[in-house]
């Protein structure tokens, strides 16, 4: 049982370090200062992950 709940506590940690680099990123795109590569840099994502959050923000702003 508690190897369960230290698997979803890890999970959980896992899932809140995510979301705070891609708020980053929304961050550093909504500044209009840096490159996709210089946002990868900071965020600690791909530039791969990081245009395709900007494609994502893009078209939930569009809707």
């Amino acid at each position: 049982m508690c190897r369960i709940m230290e698997d979803m506590r890890n999970e959980s940690l896992k899932e809140g370090i995510q979301e705070g680099k891609k708020m980053t990123v929304f961050r550093t795109l909504e500044a209009g200062k840096y490159l996709l590569e210089e946002i990868a840099n900071i965020s600690g994502l791909s530039p791969e992950e990081v245009s395709q959050l900007k494609a994502d923000r893009s078209l939930s702003r569009q809707s």
